[in-house]
């Protein structure tokens, strides 16, 4: 027996708020969180901008120990956790925990961390290598410091299907739940590469934006797109049996009947020219929902401000939904307030997303200024708009030909 699966906790740090309310009120005032690098020193790159995280005070969050033994993508991952448990209700000591997994995905993991146990080694030598880098960098710890910290005993893991990370590990954990293996799921992703190996790596393979304005770097759907923006930090959802949820009292957000997942199986860094893949996931997700096309309200699209993506997504929606549909349906990209924070995008996305079916309230495409002939949607460009939502897909693409998509439903 296949049981329902709703959302019924919250929890992110972005470059536009750190916490759900700041990043919501953030995409309804259309704030722009990309800016010069401060991290390091950007002098000599290509790339100049990035979407950091800001105002993140670690001392308000760890101890000095704690906060030394974890990479910047762990910090970013507890402290959305410990947001969404709060938000949640949920009381550890009435669950059973065996029966609550966790499964935060990242697509680098500890880069930071990396970068600079390599300096050590290669100035100092072998012996001051930080006997934490491995425990620090590896791309299941953040999943696992979660688990430790909650007490949560149950499945347990990290996906890595980079830029389709954490819509991948949301629409896992949904089946996990859904076919009674955990009543409850916290699920997501969290990613801090915005260094100067991360920033040079994606310059070199002329993925990042090379502009220098601030208004006009992430421009999802826009002519002018010539890249991503670099952003960094960590969305996660509490996905709980419907039946449990009710039975504590929990607020639910929405329920997610959905997922579809699938690979383009063509090339490491390009989406599949004819759409196909991702019009196959989106499809496949609505097959999963037992809905039709014509029902989906809204999609929260990948859309990264690179020249071919957001080409490329635009004739998978129309394959996956059909042409009439597809010109009707809103189509937005929240990058542009946010960056695209790779592994970690999927989670932030679903939680806008799940805020838009609960305030009746679509996301809009900010800094679209020229169209682009190849890009034919609604996209929601520059103001957002009231509008009840019912049913709403947020889609995600990798590095890799991966391709996911997950719905969500007004309850």
């Amino acid at each position: 027996m296949e049981r329902r699966v709703v959302v019924t906790g919250l929890g992110a740090v972005t470059p536009i708020g750190n916490t759900v309310e700041e990043f919501w009120d953030g995409i309804k005032n259309s704030k722009c969180g990309v800016d010069k690098i401060t991290l390091f020193d950007a002098s000599n790159f290509k790339v100049k901008l990035a979407a950091e995280v800001k105002n993140f005070n670690i001392e308000e969050h760890f101890d000095r120990k704690l906060a030394k033994r974890l990479d910047r993508y762990s910090h970013f991952a507890l402290v959305a956790a410990r947001e969404l448990m709060k938000d949640s209700k949920i009381d550890v000591e009435k669950e059973d925990m065996t029966r609550f997994g966790v499964a935060v995905s990242t697509g680098i993991g500890g880069i930071q961390t990396i970068e600079d146990n390599t300096k050590i080694l290669l100035e100092r030598g072998p012996d001051r290598v930080s006997p934490m880098f491995i425990p620090m960098s590896i791309g299941n710890m953040a999943t696992g410091n979660i688990s430790i910290e909650i007490g949560a005993k149950g499945e347990t893991f990290g996906m890595v299907t980079a830029c389709a990370s954490a819509t991948h590990t949301i629409g896992e954990c949904y089946r996990i739940i859904k076919h009674g293996y955990q009543d409850l799921m916290i699920a997501g992703g969290a990613e801090a590469s915005i260094t100067p190996v991360g920033i040079a790596g994606f310059t070199n393979i002329k993925a990042l934006s090379t502009k220098e304005d601030k208004l006009r770097a992430s421009i999802p759907f826009d002519k002018e797109r010539d890249g991503f923006v670099m952003g960094e930090g960590a969305g996660l959802i509490l996905l709980e049996e419907y039946e449990h949820a009710k039975k504590r009292g929990a607020k639910i957000y929405a329920e997610i009947v959905g997922y579809g997942a699938t690979s383009d199986a063509y090339h490491i860094t390009s989406p599949s020219p004819d759409g196909e893949g991702g019009a196959k996931a989106m499809k496949n997700a609505i097959e999963d929902a037992k809905i039709e096309a014509k029902d989906i309200d809204y999609i929260n699209a990948h859309g990264t401000s690179t020249p071919l993506n957001e080409k490329f997504e635009t004739i998978a929606i129309k394959k996956a939904l059909g042409e009439e549909n597809a010109k009707k349906v809103m189509v937005s990209s929240t990058k542009g307030n946010t960056g695209h924070l790779l592994g970690a995008a999927g989670g932030i996305e679903a939680i806008a997303t799940i805020k838009a079916i609960e305030e009746g309230f679509v996301p809009p495409t900010i800094g679209y200024k020229v169209p682009d002939e190849d890009c034919d949607l609604d996209i929601v460009p520059n103001e957002g708009r009231k509008k009840e939502i019912k049913y709403a897909m947020s889609d995600s693409l990798g590095f890799g030909g991966h391709n996911s998509a997950i719905i969500f439903k007004k309850i």
